[in-house]
């Protein structure tokens, strides 16, 4: 059996080889043998682990990484996968968000977002269901002062306007390209004066890191999928992947 030398494996992904002990350490790559003299004997299985995640962190962070490996190491691969799929999914719906901003930063005037039309004033439940925003993340952004909705005179009710619309939009947008809250509330000050070519700017900047992202996301799954075939868990000569499953078909229109 060929083994690789800890410096080897550190070389060819730019790490130390402290940070190989420490993943050990963490128990997400298996504890190696040992020679004669106590050198780590790492075997391609190890460098597949190291790999994997490797390639994850950039895209699905720390914690993530870690809880799919782990389903990994005990052969529970469908649930590693779902994992990954709900990561790919809040990505998609931040691409939509960005998209949505851009379109309504664009074209101030635009008076409907997902085929809905927005109102002049509308509740905060409205606004979340138009914005893909939770509710709470709205309330919070009020209280540090991003938005400030109008009340409503008879029940104090907080009522949004398209205007409002925007921003929380502009704002969930911002989030992984600005960093101090004082620059973003500076963004939306701005917007309100009609002065929007910085956000726009900034939010295709948003656009383009989460085009990055995806890069990162499918990378990191090319690699999962070598760990996974090389456990034994993943044949892709397997017939069944060639099958159509259920009522998908891809020659249809």
């Amino acid at each position: 059996m060929h083994y690789y030398r800890p410096k080897d494996i550190a070389k060819e992904l730019r790490i130390s080889t402290s940070a190989l002990r420490h993943y050990e350490s963490m128990g997400v790559v298996p504890s190696p043998e040992r020679n004669e003299k106590g050198y780590r004997l790492y075997t391609h299985l190890h460098l597949a682990y190291f790999r994997c995640l490797r390639a994850m962190f950039p895209a699905y962070g720390y914690p993530i990484t870690y809880d799919v490996i782990r389903h990994i190491q005990k052969r529970e691969m469908e649930e590693a996968l779902w994992i990954v799929n709900a990561e790919q999914v809040k990505l998609q719906q931040e691409k939509t968000v960005a998209d949505d901003t851009l379109a309504l930063l664009e074209n101030p005037e635009l008076d409907s977002i997902k085929n809905k039309r927005l109102k002049a004033h509308m509740t905060i439940g409205e606004v979340a269901e138009l914005s893909g925003v939770e509710s709470s993340a709205i309330r919070h952004w009020e209280k540090e002062g991003l938005i400030t909705p109008d009340r409503n005179p008879k029940n104090g009710y907080r009522l949004y306007s398209p205007s409002h619309v925007r921003q929380i939009m502009l704002i969930c947008s911002l989030r992984r390209t600005v960093y101090y809250l004082e620059s973003i509330k500076d963004i939306i000050q701005a917007v309100e004066h009609q002065s929007i070519e910085q956000a726009k700017k900034l939010v295709r900047e948003a656009l383009s890191i989460i085009h990055q992202r995806i890069r990162q996301q499918f990378n990191g799954i090319h690699k999962l999928m070598e760990l996974c075939m090389e456990l034994g868990l993943l044949d892709f000569n397997d017939a069944a992947l060639l099958k159509p499953i259920l009522t998908f078909n891809p020659d249809r229109d």
